[in-house]
């Protein structure tokens, strides 16, 4: 059944196609910012020189805490989550200013600021200071420098970069349609957002890719690793990262960050090793499994960038988190254009 009508992404499974307002997203990831890909998906183009210039000075007005975030971040108890913290922080945000209709301004903040929420919190765990943004970075940059306090690595940043344009959307998958039904309601866009992030937080849509890290580690020991993985696929063990039941043919966003890996071949070992296991897989699924059409998918290599950038896998939907914040908002702000509270269907099954 469908369940919207939407301007703002595409998925062509069959043929291996991501969209992004009329854009695909090679061309994006190729040619464009975090910051840009956001203005194009919340005002449904482009901006010019003098627009995104006015945009990117907003943007970091947004990106530092307020000591009223701070303080309610360090009275959240100490064994919750990640995800539970910039739920509950996210959900805190909900003051009055945020009643209905939605805004870009609205959806700029708090897309902004959750770098800052898993930087703030992942420092207090290790007992290190807050570091505030950087008004010379641009916003992955920005997230990087945050966490670590270091002037980041240009291939990281690149790297996480193309990852977070690349998972800002995907249609109308579950937490996107969470955020829509909230919304369908008139309830304000904090709302919407933060029902989004308690179904990302679900292992089944959100979960870390841990079986493509542990893949890598497995053959960073190994001398032999055609040997290891051709026994793998003989003995029926899945391979992590590869095949997606969406895409039927290449995964576009997995080609898009190989294509962006390559210009930095021999400057991190785990991106190398990442490219040459790939190859390997696909050589013996090719011959051990003719026909199945088992690609690499975005999981795979954005487990090699989060293993190269020393991100644990409990960061991993933090991170994919605060990319897809742009989505969720872009979606909650379509809703408010021509609003239809959601009202399913059920089917009676009892006595």
């Amino acid at each position: 059944m469908v369940a919207a009508e939407t301007k703002i992404c595409d998925i062509d499974g069959e043929n291996g196609k991501l969209i992004y307002r009329g854009y695909e997203i090679g061309e994006l990831t190729k040619n464009y910012s975090f910051e840009e890909v956001a203005y194009l998906l919340w005002y449904g183009e482009i901006g010019e020189k003098h627009q995104l210039q006015q945009f990117n000075k907003d943007w970091k007005e947004y990106l530092d805490l307020t000591d009223t975030t701070k303080t309610i971040i360090d009275s959240l108890p100490p064994n919750m989550d990640l995800m539970g913290v910039i739920r509950t922080t996210i959900s805190s945000l909900g003051t009055i200013e945020f009643n209905w209709k939605p805004s870009i301004s609205q959806a700029m903040y708090l897309t902004a600021i959750v770098p800052s929420i898993i930087a703030y919190h992942t420092r207090r765990k290790k007992g290190l200071d807050y570091i505030p943004p950087n008004d010379c970075y641009g916003h992955v940059e920005n997230f990087l420098y945050m966490l670590n306090g270091n002037v980041p690595d240009p291939a990281h940043v690149s790297a996480l970069e193309t990852y977070m344009i690349l998972t800002m959307e995907h249609g109308m998958n579950a937490s996107t349609f969470s955020a829509r039904v909230t919304a369908s309601t008139e309830s304000d866009i904090v709302s919407a957002i933060t029902s989004a992030i308690g179904t990302m937080k679900g292992p089944l849509h959100g979960g870390a890719p841990s079986g493509v890290i542990d893949l890598l580690n497995e053959t960073a020991k190994l001398e032999n690793i055609v040997e290891y993985i051709r026994t793998k696929i003989l003995n029926g063990e899945k391979l992590m990262g590869f095949g997606h039941r969406v895409y039927k043919t290449h995964d576009p966003r997995a080609m898009a960050l190989k294509e962006k890996l390559t210009k930095f071949v021999g400057k991190d070992e785990w991106l190398d090793l990442a490219m040459e296991v790939e190859q390997i897989c696909i050589d013996q699924l090719n011959e051990l499994k003719p026909g199945r059409s088992l690609y690499t998918n975005v999981e795979y290599y954005a487990a090699a960038i989060m293993k190269a950038i020393d991100f644990p896998p409990e960061m991993f939907t933090p991170t994919f988190t605060a990319s897809r914040m742009v989505g969720w908002t872009a979606h909650v702000l379509e809703q408010a254009e021509n609003n239809t509270i959601y009202r399913p269907q059920s089917i009676y099954v009892g006595k």
